[in-house]
């Protein structure tokens, strides 16, 4: 009961985070505004759960994990309620930030099934959130086209509302709350100090794709956040009661997963976000598909169920091959994808094929992932350790959207369309970022996550 309970609120938190990328052009219209405004619906979630994701994690170590998952999902329910009135875009915007605390739901499950499921079952259960993440990521893209002709745009934030209080209700009665605690309390100065350089940081990376690279702007919210984020390293080390203890970001593991999951988040991201965009280029362009929003989601379908299909054996797979092995293996598949999407995309069984591998290889590595980070720290540190690696993956998807969008928007044909050379262009570059993914794992000690535990 608990992992269904579990599941049930990871599935509706992973597809707020991808059900309005296939559709902006819908809001943009729906709510009356432009097309560089609109993208805000996005940045403004991506800075929320950046911000709140280790947060909610600490204070789930702190104060009982079953508690603060009910409270994020709360959260959720009410930015989705929110989201589906709004009759602005900045009405829009304040729900998705809103939307963006309930981001801790998924280390706090790592951790609720750290503490309460038997030894033998944490690799599997760990694995099969992992994975459901992953594919109700690729989900959303698929099912936004069909929610939206039938029934609206609005649909896509009553659907997952319905999802999250259901699972909200069912939490606070059926999962057990934890024994398991961490001492302590908020240190807020270093909280401050944490939001503001990903903020700064997340901010100059969504801009530079309109202002540029080497706008005063974005070099100036780059600088502030080089120089925020050393002021908070030197302050959270120091710190009696830190947020993100630097000790434990300094064991080989952690910092070794933290920077595959960087480069993981910028392939992962820069495909859901221009794949779509790829497919529905007009057949008068000379590439692309033609294909509707329905249409192109149906064609990242292969994408989602490799990604759930292998992120289910990933469990099974880590009692054969070390972690860090399905790691690398994972990500050179998904760079191959990748690369094929680059190269071999005039028919629709060759994006098939390149959707597949690259689907295939994200499952894996996701859920292998998991199992290293939750396997190297202690019991109590499992929701801040976990929290802080998917953050760092959304800072790689915010990258992965910043440099695909510069690539894409590079050159455009008298049709007004992006030339094909800016998508072989980017598909590459997230093939050599994912494959980088690979070399970086390299660095993780070789380990097998469930023995460990």
């Amino acid at each position: 009961m608990t992992f269904a309970v579990l599941t049930l609120g990871v599935g509706a938190y992973a597809l707020l985070q991808s059900l309005v990328m296939p559709v902006l052009p819908t809001i943009e219209v729906e709510l009356g505004t432009t097309q560089t405004h609109v993208t805000w619906v996005l940045t403004a979630y991506l800075l929320s759960a950046s911000v709140f994701t280790p947060i909610i994690g600490r204070l789930g170590d702190m104060h009982g994990k079953k508690r603060v998952f009910v409270i994020a999902l709360a959260a959720l329910a009410v930015g989705s309620l929110l989201a589906a009135l709004a009759e602005s875009l900045s009405v829009m915007i304040v729900a998705r930030v809103i939307q963006g605390i309930g981001g801790g739901v998924l280390p706090l499950a790592f951790g609720i099934i750290r503490d309460e499921f038997p030894k033998e079952k944490v690799v599997g259960a760990i694995g099969l959130i992992a994975a459901l993440t992953s594919v109700g990521a690729g989900l959303g893209i698929v099912l936004a086209g069909p929610i939206v002709t039938a029934l609206g745009f609005r649909w896509l934030f009553w659907i997952p509302l319905a999802m999250v209080i259901l699972a909200g209700a069912a939490a606070q009665i059926l999962i057990p709350e934890s024994l398991v605690r961490t001492a302590g309390r908020i240190n807020w100065v270093t909280a401050m100090l944490m939001s503001g350089w990903l903020v700064a940081l997340l901010l100059g990376v969504s801009q530079a794709p309109t202002s540029g690279w080497g706008s005063p702007v974005v070099l100036g919210l780059l600088a502030a956040a080089a120089a925020v984020a050393v002021i908070w390293v030197f302050v959270e080390s120091r710190s009696s009661n830190p947020l993100i203890d630097m000790s434990m970001m300094r064991i080989r593991s952690v910092w070794a997963a933290n920077l595959v999951a960087l480069l993981m988040g910028i392939g992962m991201y820069g495909v859901f976000g221009f794949l779509p965009q790829f497919l529905q280029t007009p057949l008068s362009a000379g590439f692309g598909f033609g294909a509707s929003v329905t249409e192109s989601g149906l064609m990242l379908m292969p994408f989602s169920a490799g990604m759930f299909v292998l992120g289910l054996a990933s469990g099974r797979l880590a009692k054969r091959l070390s972690s860090r092995n399905l790691v690398i293996i994972g990500l050179i598949v998904s760079a191959i994808g990748c690369f094929v999407l680059a190269f071999l995309h005039q028919s629709r069984m060759e994006i098939y094929l390149a959707t597949s591998l690259a689907g295939i290889g994200f499952g894996i590595a996701f859920s292998a992932m998991s199992f290293v980070v939750v396997g190297a720290v202690p019991a109590e540190q499992t929701g801040v350790a976990s929290g802080m690696n998917a953050n760092i993956r959304t800072i790689g998807g915010s990258f992965g959207a910043a440099f695909m969008s510069g690539i894409v928007t590079a050159g455009f044909s008298t049709s007004g369309v992006p030339l094909e050379a800016g998508y072989v262009h980017g598909f590459i570059m997230l093939g050599v970022a994912v494959g980088l993914g690979a070399a970086a794992a390299l660095l993780i000690p070789v380990m097998e996550a469930n023995k460990k535990w």
